[in-house]
């Protein structure tokens, strides 16, 4: 009986140990599962911040990646990236306008096929593109942050506006000196000049009885006046007086040349055109300088149209001398014949001229004047399609105001009734002819 209840009793023992165990084990079960979701909270949450931070990262490198592009899209020189096997992997647009190829022409192409069908191919200085834009090329090496090679750049500068500087800083400086010795030779002819014409007066007072011999002394007076012309027009090239600066209205000043040069508008089938932008009603100058500069370049521009044409004479406001400040710009534009492209250079020297009875000043003393009022002139021309000269001028700050006025024929020494030029836009009624 004793052996059998001891029986018993290791059994209850036995199993209440089992069952000990097991809530033991069910504990540390219990504890290592909210340990394993504490710990996978936690690795949620590092991982939703690793995300986020990954996603921010990803959204800077894009935001950079597109500024850079932005940057190097919007430069004004051309940008070509090759590989170290010299294939272009990138072109800006700046590249695809100066070589004047499509990107997709440019890219995965070798440098020297891209520059040869650009025509860019040469060996000279500047190159000229196919659009007529002058520019240069230069090369650059490409090195990873370690140092490796990994390619080459090439640039391509526009220098078309250096190009021009250069050429005007050659023809100031030519002309400087062409203008120094012509000055010195008209004051030596001018002096004698006037002993000629001391004498050949006395000469038409004592050969007042012999109308014959009388008229030798007038054509000497006559060709004496005329060679003092020339002078004086030489003296003007040489040191033009522009101190007699004001603000004068720009469609008066226009209008008053034109009345000048009314003899040659008389003869010629042209339609005259005004386009004065109301900011540049108004501009600072020598009057009379100005006029002339008008007038000569508006006979240049008629003899120009033989066959007829259009002359137009417009003036507006630009920004191009300096940020926040104003330039005058000044045009006369005819549809003439045109300058060819050898004579350019050339046409604003002294006694350069194409006409048989011209003496080449006109222009040469319209660059003077220009540059007495601390200005520039340039010129653009096609061949069989016309020539403007654009004049810029530095222009103080002026409250403009808007004046409209149409011109008559009677006005230029036309005839009367015939309207040529009307208000703020100065659209022609009807052509001008003799």
């Amino acid at each position: 009986m004793n052996a059998h209840h001891a029986v018993v009793t290791t059994d209850s023992d036995l199993l209440h140990q089992a069952f000990q165990s097991f809530d033991d084990a069910a504990v540390t079960l219990q504890q290592s599962y909210q340990t394993l979701t504490t710990r996978l909270e936690q690795l949620d949450v590092e991982l939703a911040d690793r995300n986020e931070a990954l996603g921010k990262n990803l959204r800077v490198n894009e935001e950079l990646r597109e500024h850079l592009t932005a940057i190097v899209e919007s430069l004004s020189t051309g940008l070509l990236v090759m590989d170290t096997e010299g294939i272009i992997t990138r072109c800006n647009r700046a590249g695809e306008q100066l070589l004047g190829l499509p990107r997709e022409q440019i890219v995965g192409c070798s440098l020297a096929a891209c520059l040869k069908d650009a025509q860019l191919d040469g060996d000279v200085y500047p190159l000229t593109t196919r659009q007529g834009a002058a520019v240069s090329l230069s090369q650059r090496a490409l090195h990873t942050s370690e140092g490796r090679h990994a390619g080459r750049v090439l640039l391509i500068q526009d220098v078309t506006a250096v190009r021009e500087l250069e050429d005007r800083l050659q023809r100031r400086n030519r002309l400087a000196a062409m203008g120094e010795m012509v000055g010195r030779i008209a004051h030596e002819i001018r002096n004698p000049l006037g002993s000629i014409e001391l004498f050949a007066s006395m000469l038409r007072r004592d050969l007042h009885g012999l109308p014959s011999l009388r008229g030798y002394a007038e054509h000497i007076s006559s060709s004496v006046h005329m060679m003092n012309r020339l002078l004086t027009n030489l003296l003007l090239y040489t040191k033009p007086d522009c101190s007699h600066g004001e603000w004068h209205e720009t469609e008066g000043l226009m209008v008053d040349a034109l009345t000048l040069a009314a003899h040659a508008v008389a003869q010629a089938k042209i339609d005259i055109r005004l386009d004065v932008n109301p900011r540049a009603s108004r501009m600072w100058c020598d009057e009379g300088q100005m006029k002339q500069v008008l007038l000569n370049l508006i006979l240049n521009s008629i003899h120009a149209m033989s066959g007829g044409g259009t002359l137009t004479l417009s003036a507006t406001l630009t920004e191009e001398q300096a940020p926040g400040n104003a330039a005058f710009r000044l045009s006369v534009s005819d549809t003439g014949v045109g300058i060819p492209a050898a004579q350019r250079s050339r046409i604003f020297d002294p006694f350069f001229t194409t006409r048989d009875e011209g003496t080449g000043l006109g222009l040469a003393i319209v660059h003077a004047i220009v540059e007495g009022h601390r200005g520039r002139i340039d010129v653009e021309s096609v061949e069989g399609r016309g020539t403007t000269f654009t004049m810029v001028f530095p222009h103080p700050c002026e409250d403009n105001r808007t004046e409209r006025r149409t011109l008559t024929a009677r006005d230029c020494g036309g005839e009367a009734g015939n309207p040529i030029m009307i208000d703020a836009h100065h659209f022609i009624e009807e052509e001008t002819s003799a």
